[in-house]
């Protein structure tokens, strides 16, 4: 096994993995009884914390585990976002459908509240990464996470832009209300723009593998699978492809209960900790 994952391919199938199971991990968790989202905080609180000593010890050398135990590390982190968002226990100030008929500026500044909270525990996670990162040698924990957060935002900035499959179908009832923020329609500029620079960096990646023009790392090799994940799931904004193919044993529960809540519903208390803004991990 040591063996295999030192290889390429190896390498690769495992930043696949870890991308499936993280991401089918939360639809599952979000999709449980919100009583348990308390106990699934928890854990992942505790997760978090573990991953961020993770991190650190594996920012110190250069070597083939250490690359596997930054990159598991900042996944287990992630998850802890997203299920922070997802659950309403770190959303935004906002937490009400986008008033109809703005302008882009005044849509955009309600948008902004509507994740606010959520954006700055993301900056704050990689400021303590990159405080951690002072004087170490490897950078792959670092490195995985920029990438993330950097893709995050492009997917983000898509649906509000626009884009023809907003993935609104897959929000849970108490998300509802934050289809209003997505535009979907025609392809915007903007999504053509981010899949250039993606597909160019992807490429320049793994020419400089290909070429030898870098050592081949397994931080390398993690870094650019993870980028070209990312660019797929941008590509699923476009082209119309079933969730459950790839995540069913996660998204058995229905989302929505037994009532599908309304798109505008504004009726969750703010001090309940079972309303959030995020699309369905769009990246």
């Amino acid at each position: 096994m040591i063996e295999f994952l030192s290889t390429t391919l190896g390498a690769c199938l495992f930043a696949v993995f870890c991308w499936w199971l993280g991401t089918g991990a939360i639809l599952w968790l979000v999709r449980l009884p919100t009583y348990t989202f308390r106990w699934s905080m928890f854990f992942l609180s505790f997760l978090l914390g573990l991953s961020l000593w993770t991190a650190s010890i594996s920012m110190r050398s250069h070597s083939m585990l250490n690359a596997y135990i930054g990159f598991v590390s900042v996944i287990a982190m992630w998850s802890w976002h997203e299920m922070a968002f997802l659950t309403g226990w770190l959303a935004g100030p906002r937490r009400i459908a986008l008033d109809p008929g703005l302008s882009l500026n005044r849509r955009f500044g309600q948008s902004v509240m509507a994740l606010l909270y959520h954006e700055v525990a993301l900056l704050f996670n990689f400021g303590v990464l990159l405080a951690l990162q002072q004087g170490q040698p490897n950078h792959v924990a670092l490195c995985t996470y920029a990438l993330l957060w950097c893709m995050r935002l492009s997917a983000k900035l898509n649906l509000f832009f626009g884009v023809p499959q907003v993935g609104e179908q897959y929000l849970p009832a108490h998300l509802r209300y934050i289809g209003s923020y997505f535009k979907s329609g025609r392809i915007s500029p903007f999504f053509f723009f981010t899949m250039a620079l993606s597909a160019v960096v992807w490429t320049w990646m793994v020419w400089e593998l290909k070429t030898g023009a870098v050592t081949i790392s397994t931080g390398w090799v993690l870094l650019s699978s993870l980028l070209g994940l990312a660019i797929i799931e941008h590509v699923l904004m476009v082209i119309a492809l079933p969730l459950q193919r790839l995540w069913g044993w996660a998204m058995k529960r229905s989302p929505y209960g037994t009532h599908r809540a309304p798109l505008a519903d504004t009726s969750v208390g703010v001090g309940v900790p079972v309303t959030a803004t995020n699309q369905v991990d769009a990246a």
